[in-house]
């Protein structure tokens, strides 16, 4: 593949890593050593993330060397659009499966890594990973929309990256490209957002529909977009208890639990599936 994405990258012979996280799946490339270089252009990750034609994902991560000194390794994570995501709360997930297959951690061990939006925590343990990632910010019970019909709250909050969650009877009958995008896109969101449609589940989990700014499209799951549900399903008085279980659409469950690691500092933690798929090389 060459620099504008329509060759192929016989002279690059580049290992990657093909990961899934409830659905959510993702190109990881181990960019320690050798720089991620053309492999980070839009029109390489769009050909890269291609369903059919490319090795097919949401977005494209780089697995970089620790921006600080308390820290494993960092993460980047490009949409499959190359925008920028500051934080992915799956490609989290498969990065703390992908860093323990790479042997820089132990199965077990807890540990800082990097991300965009800041510093997180990580353990991989015998269920599947889990992470720590930074509080909740700018939450807002009503966020300035409009519900529609089925629809019965709209909520704001950002974890890492800005999420809008409505609240909803049955998320089967939303139309989540239809109304999903039109959010995404309003002019008050100064940064766009995902958009989030959650309702309860018969078996006392949430079911949660996203549409993923930078892929714009419904995905399979959201991370931060549970984070951001559960943060505000709790505010709603909708969720109680330590733990939320949301069943993304794959079918596969997110927990997600808050705790108090300080005085006034609700810290949220996102355990799921971080599953290596396949390995291959960037070649002919």
């Amino acid at each position: 593949m060459g620099a504008d994405g329509k060759g192929l990258m016989t002279s690059y012979g580049r290992r990657f890593y093909k990961l899934t996280g409830s659905g959510n799946d993702f190109v990881f490339v181990d960019a320690r050593e050798e720089p991620a270089g053309v492999l980070e252009q839009p029109s390489v990750i769009d050909a890269l993330c291609a369903r059919g034609t490319g090795v097919g994902a949401d977005g494209i991560v780089f697995v970089e060397p620790p921006t600080l000194h308390t820290q494993r390794f960092s993460i980047r994570y490009l949409n499959r659009d190359g925008s920028l995501a500051e934080l992915c709360g799956n490609a989290s997930l498969c990065s703390v499966r992908l860093a323990a297959e790479l042997g820089i951690v132990r199965e077990g061990e807890e540990f800082a890594f990097g991300t965009t939006a800041g510093p997180a925590r990580g353990r991989l343990a015998a269920d599947g990973p889990e992470i720590d990632l930074q509080p909740v910010a700018e939450l807002t019970h009503q966020a300035p929309f409009m519900t529609q019909a089925g629809e019965r709250r709209i909520g704001f909050a950002v974890v890492g990256v800005p999420h809008v969650v409505v609240l909803c009877g049955d998320v089967e009958a939303i139309d989540v490209v239809g109304r999903g995008r039109p959010i995404r896109y309003d002019p008050s969101l100064r940064a766009g957002a995902n958009v989030n449609f959650v309702a309860p589940a018969n078996d006392g989990s949430w079911a949660v529909r996203t549409y993923e700014r930078g892929v714009e499209d419904e995905t399979l799951a959201c991370g931060t977009g549970s984070v951001a549900t559960a943060a505000l399903l709790g505010e709603w008085g909708e969720a109680r208890g330590v733990t939320t279980t949301i069943r993304t659409r794959s079918g596969r469950l997110l927990r997600v639990r808050f705790r108090e690691t300080a005085p006034g500092i609700i810290t949220p933690s996102l355990s799921g599936e971080g599953r290596i798929v396949f390995r291959g090389e960037l070649a002919s």
